[in-house]
Parts: structure tokens; C-alpha cells; sequence
């Protein structure tokens, strides 16, 4: 590299310092709920480990027991060394397949719904929605992709690596399914093809999609299919845990269905749950599939042993979902994302603390530290423009009088 491209590049770091943009990655070191930095501990509030199984000690234990317990031959590798059609498609990740259709296929049954999908896991949720949009729009067939304005950051990249000649894709306002309609309606004659791509709860303002709605407009043209991202659902909706889309009884209308293990599972990878044809496709032409080194077999045995307990920690749901109500009542209209928005119902455990610009993040950020919270400050490009904000999430871990230690310094 040059030294004319080093000298821009730090002038271009200077403006970010100087726009409170700057990044660097933490010096941490974590212990259950608290993550110590510069020798203090911090209460983690800034985690998407909203059941708080990330750091519970006796899963870990309980987990190594039952690996210890296995004849040797059987003890899952601690590398796949190679992609899954080549020599990584380990027992580990076949069984872990074959549990999550069994948790779809008992959701649906419980809701009196005849419906049966494949699942296909993936090494991560920015490798699924990197990777599924342009496998699935690779057929020469005109197809038109509507996404939320507010959709993460991996389906951006995803809805980038789809355009082409007969694909494109709009973006319609946030949750404003009106703006969405016309679209449709303005889509020309010769589409043949219409995905939805939506969030079921958005990552940064932590409200949800009305999938219900998103259900009734696909009713209405056959040429719609619907793409849901559950990353921020799964686990902490539903009656077993399996997202929004098991809560609000819209399981078989949803195309594709994402999740991710990355958060509420306290583990790694990503999964699509899709008709078996989509799946095959998709192992055909999903490049960060075919060309990923697999997931290492431990890793799927530690999902599937969080899998098993997923549908039982109903009691653990409904303590998060009180502590989060109690926390967005507490904040002032004025910090919330729609001011005039009632907040007597549950959406998330994320609740969005907006202050504007982002010394202004950045100073509350300080403040919640300095009282014992590891709280961020969120800024822009991750939000847009004159959003800067406290993204505080609650855990299942936490309890009621640390809630109202944090509201007090709100």
C-alpha cells in the first residue's frame, strides 16, 4: 500500500474520530451477566443474549458432562475442515436439521396447522441473507424484491448481489404496509415474481412487523412470496420459542422463515426453514454455502443441546417480556422512537433509547458505564441520521431491581 493511500485513510479516520464515528473493538472479559472492562464490572446490557444462556455456568457444565460421557469415537470434532458438500456434513449438523423441522413440525401441529417444511443450516445470518436472495432470484424470472427500509445490514448486501437485468428491489417505508401495496400495485405486468423481505422484530427500533398483514397482502397475488428474518424472534416468542411467526399463527404462509442461533441460542449459525425444492436449490447455488468452511460439529452439539430445552423456558419468556414493558414505560416519550406511541404492550427486549446526535449517545453511554451498565452508543450509517442512540437490552438473566437501578439512571 502506498503511502499516499495510508495518508487518505487516516484523514478519513480523523473525520470519523471527529464525527464521533469512531469505532474500536472492546477489551473484554466476561462473567456471567457482567463483562469487565478497565478492570470494573459492568452489568451487560448491550448482549443479544436475551435469555442470558450465553453465560450460564451450569449449561456449560451440564453440556461437557454429557460430551465427557461419550465413547471417544463419538465426541464431535472440533473442526468440519471443509465445507458441507465436501467432507463437513457431519452427523452433528444433519441431526441439528432434522431437531429444528421436528420444532416446526410440533409448532404447527399444536396450532391445528397441516404444514411441513426442510431446513438447511448456514454458518451465520449475514451468510443466509448474503446468500439466499441472489440463489433464489439466479432463475431467468422477472422478479421485483420489496424490503423495509429497515431491514439489517446482510439483507442490504443480499438485495445488492440479486440485481440484474431481469431483478430488482425497492424499498418501502418502514412497517407502512400502505406504501408497500402500491408498490405491488405499481409492479408492471411483466414481473412475474414478488418477494417481501421483512424483519419480524427490527434490530435497532426492537418493534415488530405485522405478519399478519404481510400474510393477507401475499392472499392477494399469487405472484408474492414472503421472506422473514426471525433473527431477533427466535427464542423469545412463541409458545415454544420458535419466534413471531409461531405467536401469530402465520408459520405456513411465510416462504422463507431465517433464525439464527447467534443470539437467544447462545451459539452460532443460522437456519432457513423452506420447501424441500428451495433447500436443494439453494445447496446448488448459495455461494457462501458452497464455498464456507462447515461449522465445527461441537458447535451444532451445543446448539442442539439448547435446541431440547428451547421449548420449556416458557417461564424465562415471560420474565423478559416483563422486564422489558416495565423498562419502555419508564422512558420518557421524548427518548422514544415514536414519541406519541403507547407502550403498554410487549414487542421486544430491545428498547431503543434515542438521543439525537451522537456526542450526545456517546455522553449517556459514558454515564451508564460510569453506573455500572455496559450500555453503547448506537450511530450512524447503523442508524439513520439524527437517531443516535442507547440500543438496552434486557436478559432473562436480569432481575427487577436491576431493571430499576437502570431506570433510575434514565
Amino acid at each position: 500500500m502506498t503511502n499516499l493511500i495510508t495518508d487518505r485513510l487516516q484523514v478519513a479516520l480523523e473525520d470519523l474520530k471527529a464525527n464521533q464515528q469512531y469505532r474500536q473493538l472492546p477489551n473484554l472479559q466476561h462473567k456471567g451477566q457482567y463483562v469487565m472492562s478497565e478492570g470494573k464490572a459492568l452489568l451487560n446490557i448491550a448482549s443479544n443474549d436475551y435469555l442470558g444462556l450465553g453465560g450460564d455456568i451450569e449449561l456449560r457444565t451440564e453440556f461437557l458432562n454429557q460430551i465427557e460421557q461419550l465413547p471417544t469415537a463419538q465426541i464431535p470434532k472440533m473442526s468440519a475442515t471443509s465445507s458441507r458438500l465436501l467432507t463437513g456434513n457431519d452427523i452433528q449438523l444433519q441431526a441439528l436439521e432434522s431437531e429444528l423441522q421436528s420444532w416446526y413440525q410440533n409448532a404447527t401441529d399444536k396450532q391445528n396447522i397441516s404444514a411441513s417444511k426442510s431446513v438447511l443450516v448456514l454458518n451465520s445470518g449475514y451468510h443466509a441473507n448474503l446468500g439466499i436472495l441472489p440463489a433464489l432470484t439466479a432463475l431467468p424470472v422477472k422478479t421485483l424484491i420489496l424490503a423495509d427500509k429497515l431491514v439489517h445490514a446482510s439483507i442490504i448486501d443480499g438485495l445488492r448481489l440479486s440485481q440484474s437485468k431481469l431483478v430488482t428491489y425497492r424499498r418501502y417505508r418502514h412497517n407502512d404496509y400502505e406504501h408497500l401495496a402500491r408498490f405491488i400495485e405499481q409492479a408492471d405486468e411483466t414481473v412475474e415474481r414478488i418477494i417481501i423481505v421483512t424483519e419480524s422484530i427490527f434490530s435497532m427500533d426492537g418493534d415488530r412487523a405485522d405478519l399478519p398483514q404481510l400474510v393477507q397482502l401475499r392472499a392477494k397475488d399469487a405472484r408474492i412470496e414472503l421472506y422473514v428474518d426471525e433473527a431477533h424472534a427466535v427464542g423469545i416468542l412463541g409458545d415454544t420459542g420458535l419466534g413471531l411467526a409461531e405467536e401469530t399463527n402465520t408459520l405456513p404462509d411465510i416462504d422463507y422463515l431465517v433464525g439464527t442461533f447467534g443470539k437467544a441460542f447462545a451459539s452460532v449459525g443460522a437456519y432457513i426453514m423452506c420447501d424441500e425444492a428451495v433447500k436443494q436449490w439453494l445447496i446448488n447455488h448459495m455461494r457462501p454455502l458452497i464455498f464456507s468452511t462447515a461449522l465445527p460439529p461441537i458447535n451444532h452439539a451445543w446448539t442442539r443441546f439448547i435446541l431440547a430445552k428451547m421449548p420449556m423456558l416458557t417461564d424465562q419468556r415471560m420474565h423478559l417480556a416483563q422486564l422489558s414493558i416495565t423498562l419502555s414505560q419508564a422512558i420518557d416519550p421524548q427518548h422514544r422512537v415514536s414519541p406519541t406511541a403507547q407502550h403498554i404492550s410487549y414487542d421486544s427486549p430491545i428498547i431503543p433509547y434515542i438521543l439525537g446526535d451522537n456526542a450526545r449517545a456517546l455522553t449517556k453511554a459514558n454515564q451508564l458505564q460510569a453506573a455500572g451498565f455496559y450500555a453503547l452508543p448506537i450511530r450512524p450509517p447503523t442508524v439513520p441520521e439524527n437517531t443516535a442512540r442507547i440500543r438496552l437490552v434486557m436478559n432473562a438473566k436480569l432481575t427487577n431491581e436491576d431493571c430499576e437501578r437502570l431506570i433510575q439512571q434514565l
